[in-house]
């Protein structure tokens, strides 16, 4: 991990270089009023009741198994039904590209990756800067293979402004729930409930998947496919990681915040230390995280929790808001 770059070097240049990063990520305070939300921001989830949670167990003994520290499947218990009026949700993860036009307009601080990957640089002022300048933030930040010590100007503003529009595609991660919940405000929207989520993945007939009831590790990212850099994909890359109402990603890339608290459900017998109103839920299970194909991790059902202030490479989210409004 690289430290701040405007006081780890000791040579007077490094100094320079770290205060010209500063500028070139520079944002600008809002100018532009708050966006407005219109149903083709989402889909539209009706109003009726679904199956939250399960009755499963884990009858094979997979915790002991993989070494788990949390029991699968308890958190979940017991099945229930719930009544929801209609809502809509956002189709896609919140993406890169979103949410920096949001940090752009209200001055919040940017995610950390950002700023050890170039993709917090502003093109114009990279554009305004000298070669050798251009050449050391390619080899530190945005570690080309390439050597940058012969390439040119212009060779180097075309890989920063592919790598850059490349992330611009992939779901915001290390944001924490106060973070997530500050976006989708600022957007006219809120976090999802958590039983909105569970919903929008699974519809109203319970399945485990939201495609089916069918374990498919080609079906969505589980964080072993070595075509996505650092386990996560492009917000919508599986085309068949559909919910039954064409909600994408519910399952796999990224975990993703929801509004609640992480409690038990009504009439459940398990308990635990961090139910209570110190961990908020988070669901759809992360490409990131190692587990990769234990389909667990993935299931519509599945409970997962997080410090609220916690910024996680594998967490991002999706808004919600409410219909007829």
């Amino acid at each position: 991990m690289k430290k701040d770059i405007s006081m780890y070097p000791a040579k007077y240049e490094l100094i320079l270089i770290g205060i010209v990063l500063v500028m070139l990520s520079a944002c600008e305070l809002p100018t532009d009023p708050l966006p407005t939300v219109t149903a083709d921001d989402g889909q539209l989830i009706p109003a009726g009741a679904f199956l939250m949670g399960s009755d499963k167990v884990d009858t094979s003994g997979k915790q002991q198994e993989y070494g788990l520290v949390k029991p699968l499947f308890l958190d979940e218990h017991p099945a229930h039904r719930v009544e929801l009026p209609a809502y809509y949700i956002d189709r896609y993860e919140v993406s890169n590209a979103q949410y920096k036009k949001f940090v752009r307009e209200t001055g919040r601080a940017e995610p950390f990756p950002w700023t050890q990957n170039g993709f917090n640089l502003i093109e114009s002022r990279l554009q305004a800067s000298d070669l050798e300048t251009l050449r050391w933030i390619a080899t530190e930040y945005f570690k080309f293979d390439i050597d940058t010590r012969t390439a040119s100007k212009k060779q180097l503003m075309r890989l920063m402004r592919e790598d850059q529009a490349m992330k611009d595609r992939l779901p915001v991660t290390g944001v924490s729930w106060y973070d997530a919940s500050a976006y989708c405000q600022w957007a006219g929207k809120r976090l999802p409930s958590e039983a909105e989520w569970e919903k929008a993945a699974r519809g109203e007939d319970g399945r485990e998947f939201p495609w089916g009831n069918e374990w498919d590790t080609g079906q969505t990212n589980v964080g072993d496919d070595a075509d996505w850099e650092e386990g996560i994909a492009p917000v919508g890359s599986y085309e068949n990681n559909q919910s039954p109402y064409g909600v994408y990603d519910m399952a796999g890339n990224v975990w993703e915040w929801t509004a609640d608290w992480y409690k038990p459900y009504a009439n459940s017998d398990y308990a635990t230390k961090d139910f209570g109103e110190t961990h908020k839920v988070i669901r759809g299970g992360g490409g990131g995280v190692g587990h990769y194909s234990l389909s667990f991790f993935f299931r519509s059902a599945m409970r997962g929790n997080a410090l609220p202030n916690a910024q996680s490479g594998d967490v991002g989210f999706r808004c919600a808001w409410d219909a007829g409004r």
